[in-house]
């Protein structure tokens, strides 16, 4: 297994502070768990956990994330927003990976709502996100990615719904290249305009104009993905005609 080369992430790196700090593990159950551990012992923000394999790693929804060692990336970004911010992280976080992606390779991701980065139809990374709070106040935010760089997918659990940028190339990529990138787009979104984050998450969304399948709360609801609003929801055109707003959920695009 190839380990990270952190001091050549370091050189790439222009953040003042996301991946100034970078607790690097060879393995761990998750890396959302030791961000947790770590954010609740005082971790700066900006401070990430990396791992080079996870044995439970998970997505949204509790779903397993595959973690082979060596081969992707495995981030989770401490975040100490305001409590107003913590919904945006869900339209920064993807814009970030997508636009990494963009200034490393000549591949163009794009987002299937909320927060999935897909190349064509097939899953190059999933985030997750998840706040800590103390009554009203935000104490943290956590935002996990997974990001498929030199993975084979040869899993046969996803060989068909997944990809990874070296499947697309036809090459590997330096997994240092593309963390540096990721390290560099997410802090730059993070600071970024509200309404620049929300047009360019907006531009990149595929599941607008499709006829989808929408499941919040153990509900289903059918209809045409009309729109997002600047909160990062999802205004559906049911199937009766009426339009509502969803803050969350998972959509199942319907051909």
């Amino acid at each position: 297994m190839t380990e990270l080369d952190l001091p050549a992430v370091e050189r790439l790196l222009r953040t003042d502070a996301i991946g100034r700090r970078i607790i690097c593990l060879a393995t761990t159950a998750s890396t959302m768990n030791v961000a947790r551990d770590e954010a609740a012992a005082g971790a700066p923000h900006g401070a990430v956990v990396i791992a080079e394999e996870q044995t439970a790693g998970r997505g949204r929804f509790g779903r397993r994330w595959v973690s082979p060692a060596g081969k992707n990336l495995y981030v989770t970004l401490i975040l100490r927003p305001d409590a107003g911010r913590l919904r945006a992280l869900s339209m920064v976080v993807p814009l970030a990976v997508c636009r990494a992606v963009e200034a490393v390779t000549p591949l163009r991701p794009v987002i299937k709502w909320p927060n999935d980065v897909l190349l064509g139809e097939r899953k190059l990374a999933g985030v997750l996100i998840e706040g800590e709070s103390s009554g009203a106040e935000l104490v943290h935010a956590l935002a996990g990615i997974g990001l498929n760089v030199n993975d084979p997918i040869d899993d046969p659990e996803i060989a068909t719904i997944a990809t990874s940028l070296s499947r697309e190339l036809g090459e590997k990529t330096s997994r240092e290249t593309v963390l540096a990138a990721l390290l560099n787009e997410l802090e730059d979104a993070y600071n970024a305009p509200p309404s620049d984050v929300y047009s360019g998450w907006r531009s990149r969304i595929v599941t607008l104009g499709q006829s989808v399948r929408l499941t919040f709360r153990d509900d289903v609801h059918e209809g045409v993905a009309e729109d997002v609003d600047t909160e990062g929801s999802l205004i559906l055109r049911l199937n009766d005609g009426t339009r509502r707003t969803f803050e969350a959920g998972e959509v199942t695009l319907r051909g």
